[in-house]
């Protein structure tokens, strides 16, 4: 959520920082808003302030008289309910305003960061650097052949369970999806992250917090009876976890791991990546999340994807850095590097982790503060995938095969998997 006082005090500003997202935003309503919410702040303010010093001379006019039913008394008392009323009536204005105010902000995005390269699309971004050699060989398979002769997986009867875009891993489909679990939790673990496992299942605040409400309701599944939704990235309770909190500045940086399984409608998608692992209604991911120091967030935000990295080189997957450009970053990221991994069957690179910096607009929507120089502060969160399991194991699949139709395990995943070849049984 973007500074209410930023908003009141500099709305061009604001206006043309969210302009560079390729869309053009008007303010002014949420502007005057604030201006009257501020107002409101000072009346309340004063009048309580006034209410004060009444009750102040109430004491000694009582004091002096040992009466406190004298006449005087009683028109001072009459004045102090005046005031009550009108507190009370103006704090009910403040009320309305801050729903509505909160309403309006929670539908603007994040301000691009001054550094993120500038453009209307996917078209504008930039690469960084790239890393191993893409295999790039004439008659490849796919991974979704692949894993067809292999038995791997199931799309088909899966639809028998729920629906299209679903799928069931069978046998050594279902070994490998663990193995990587595994192995990509114990490199982070070493790396310093502290394991979660939250729930599967996100109330509507926790939603709001990371930014997925109220704007992209359409893109997740909803329990009918509950406030309940499936939660489609483990950054929405790693984020919640510390709702409402002041953390102590002494135990920042906290990181944390989590794999959980992700459910996303992927709605207005459906044409594109219809067969295999790459874009599914449910799927397995291993997430890194921070909270941090403000000053200290740039930093972080190089560590965190080079953690997210170190899971590629591991497992030998040819991948590119990309920088997202200005109208292609999340609703919630300030600043977002893209990590594509080489998928030979397409000869092109595709995304496998986003790892963004926030600044404190998840912490301000959430009220996650830190106190530095005396001060509560909201600190700065960023997350990133580490990584994307099925699109791994896509990865895996087409950049491993054999002439003989088997598939070389990366030697990092062979202490997880248990052999070094995936074959037909």
């Amino acid at each position: 959520m973007l500074d209410q006082k930023l908003i009141r005090e500099n709305p061009a500003s604001v206006e043309e920082g969210l302009s560079l997202r390729g869309k053009v935003f008007n303010i002014s309503n949420i502007r005057d808003l604030a201006v009257k919410k501020k107002e409101i702040d000072i009346e309340i303010s004063s009048l309580q302030s006034e209410s004060k010093k009444l009750s102040k001379s109430i004491g000694e006019v009582i004091g002096k008289s040992q009466n406190n039913n004298s006449q005087e008394v009683n028109i001072l008392k009459k004045k102090g309910n005046e005031y009550r009323t009108k507190i009370s009536e103006f704090e009910e204005k403040k009320r309305i305003l801050d729903k509505k105010i909160h309403n309006e902000i929670s539908n603007l995005p994040n301000l691009p960061s001054k550094d993120a390269p500038i453009g209307k699309d996917e078209s504008h971004n930039v690469q960084v650097k790239s890393w191993g050699e893409p295999l790039i060989t004439e008659n490849l398979k796919s991974h979704w052949e692949i894993g067809e002769s292999l038995n791997l997986f199931d799309s088909i009867k899966s639809t028998k369970i729920s629906k299209s875009r679903f799928i069931t891993l069978i046998g050594n489909g279902a070994r490998l999806e663990r193995a990587l679990i595994n192995f990509m939790l114990d490199m982070h673990i070493k790396n310093g992250y502290l394991e979660l496992m939250p729930p599967a299942l996100v109330n509507s605040e926790s939603l709001t917090g990371s930014g997925q409400l109220p704007k992209f309701s359409n893109e997740s599944f909803k329990c009918s009876n509950d406030d309940l939704w499936l939660s489609p990235t483990a950054e929405v309770p790693l984020t919640a976890f510390h709702k409402n909190e002041i953390i102590d500045p002494k135990e920042l940086p906290i990181k944390y791991v989590a794999y959980s399984p992700c459910f996303r409608r992927e709605a207005g998608s459906y044409g594109r990546d219809t067969r295999g692992l790459i874009r599914l209604h449910q799927f397995n991911k291993v997430e890194l999340y921070w909270f941090c120091d403000p000053n200290k967030s740039i930093e972080a935000h190089k560590r965190i994807t080079s953690d997210a990295e170190s899971i590629l080189r591991k497992l030998n997957l040819p991948y590119r850095l990309v920088d997202i450009c200005t109208g292609d970053l999340g609703f919630s990221s300030s600043r977002t590097f893209d990590l594509e991994v080489w998928l030979p069957s397409s000869k092109c690179y595709r995304e496998i982790s986003s790892c963004s910096n926030c600044l404190d607009f998840q912490a301000r929507r959430s009220s996650i503060r830190t106190k530095i120089d005396k001060k509560n502060i909201y600190l700065h969160t960023l997350n990133g995938s580490g990584l994307a399991i099925g699109r791994t194991m896509a990865a895996i699949l087409e950049n491993g095969q054999q002439k003989d139709g088997s598939v070389k395990i990366p030697d990092a995943l062979v202490p997880y998997f248990g052999s070094k070849f995936l074959k037909t049984a």
